[in-house]
């Protein structure tokens, strides 16, 4: 008899009922505003499609037989496509430019096992453009206790459809500001709980970091999402503690422009940390620091109580328009900031908060209480997408009521 279809303990749907994490990509290209576009067309270089027979396959079946290996043999431009199945103690460095991961025929899960490349993880990247599809990152320790799943070193980094689990970091990109930095429908937890540094990713000083249809979850210690990006586009994820210990669910330690759009954040009630989000807490170093906290749905699960921001140094501008607040009832204002239609709320506004099922219900008094809050260097903030678990985007239908938090239809 057939299997029944596996359910996922948070919502109702079944997962097999669920957009495939790449469906992600039928919905990108849709959005004509910069940043948007798909990773491939974005680079406008035809040295990012590889030529005819340029594939190289890995797997048991394949000449190629491990990543190491192909590591060492793939030229710039090139396709490794891995076939599906467990790479255990197969790390590698990737210096290649242009060149695409792709996982063929299911997951490719790279098992570390005590492997790791550079003393730095299991995979370290380097090369411009790169792009890796339907991998999962497990078990990455090294001897400093900074191992990550992946360490982006250098270059440009697209990151779609994989998964970070049991790591003493999930992902760790460098301090160089060329760096570019794309995650489009991953997820990220849990941590290795009390192994290492615990922050599921941590991105350092790089030029851009965009993190869309993304889940984040059961940190330790650490902080789900930390970045000291310049350039930060937060869009339609889902940053939940859930039943974790993490500090910060979102920190921006040096600032920079960050435009935090579409979110479920939500802080556990084991929490080590009383703030949700963070902002300047180590100095403002970058040359533009704005935060633009736009239709979020923010959840304190504390039971003493939280703060959903931390302004540790003020920023150039600090807007909070459209979002729905769970918790204490203070949300302080001041002559610093761009701050209405954001509303509290009580559990019982959502559909099933105990499944994080953050949707206002049906009939709700706040739906089309938002307003349009504009837009910043041409990239509009009134949400046309929504977060759709696990890990992907459901788009907003035309004539939807436009109303505060997260989720529109």
């Amino acid at each position: 008899m057939p299997s029944s279809p596996r359910l996922d303990p948070r919502l109702h749907a079944p997962l097999a009922s669920l957009p495939d994490r790449r469906s992600l990509l039928r919905w990108v290209p849709a959005l004509t505003l910069p940043g948007w576009l798909p990773s491939a067309l974005a680079q406008g270089s035809s040295s990012s499609a590889p030529a005819p027979g340029s594939v190289l396959r890995v797997g048991a079946d394949q000449t190629v037989k491990t990543l190491a290996a192909a590591a060492s043999q793939a030229k710039p431009g090139m396709t490794v496509e891995v076939q599906a199945g467990d790479y255990v103690g197969d790390v590698a460095v990737w210096p290649q430019d242009d060149l695409t991961l792709r996982a063929a025929g299911g997951r490719v899960r790279m098992l570390a096992q005590g492997a790791h490349a550079q003393g730095k993880g299991i995979f370290v990247t380097v090369g411009k453009r790169m792009t890796i599809e339907g991998f999962d990152f497990i078990g990455a320790r090294v001897p400093d206790r900074n191992g990550a799943g992946i360490r982006l070193e250098r270059g440009s980094l697209t990151l779609r459809d994989c998964r970070f689990e049991d790591n003493e970091n999930g992902l760790l990109a460098g301090n160089d500001p060329s760096i570019e930095l794309r995650i489009e429908s991953c997820e990220f937890g849990a941590i290795a709980p009390g192994q290492g540094r615990t922050h599921t990713c941590y991105v350092g000083g790089i030029g851009r970091l965009t993190v869309i249809g993304s889940w984040f979850h059961q940190g330790a210690s650490g902080h789900l999402l930390k970045t000291r990006a310049a350039v930060n586009h937060i869009f339609y994820n889902r940053l939940t503690d859930e039943t974790g210990r993490a500090s910060f669910e979102l920190e921006f330690p040096n600032g920079g422009l960050a435009l935090v759009m579409g979110n479920v954040i939500q802080q556990s009630a084991s929490t080590e940390n009383f703030h949700l989000i963070a902002y300047g807490s180590e100095g403002l170093s970058n040359r533009r620091n704005e935060l633009h906290l736009i239709n979020n749905t923010l959840i304190d699960r504390r039971p003493q109580g939280g703060v959903y921001l931390r302004m540790s140094q003020p920023a150039q501008k600090l807007r909070l328009i459209n979002n729905l607040l769970h918790g204490k009832h203070e949300l302080p204002a001041g002559p610093d900031r761009e701050q209405h239609h954001n509303y509290f709320v009580e559990l019982d506004a959502f559909v099933d908060p105990d499944r994080y099922d953050f949707r206002l219900r049906p009939g709700s008094p706040l739906a089309g209480r938002a307003v349009d809050p504009g837009a910043v260097d041409g990239q509009s903030l009134k949400p046309v997408m929504q977060y759709r678990h696990p890990c992907g985007l459901q788009e907003v239908p035309a004539g939807t009521a436009y109303s505060p938090g997260a989720f529109q239809a």
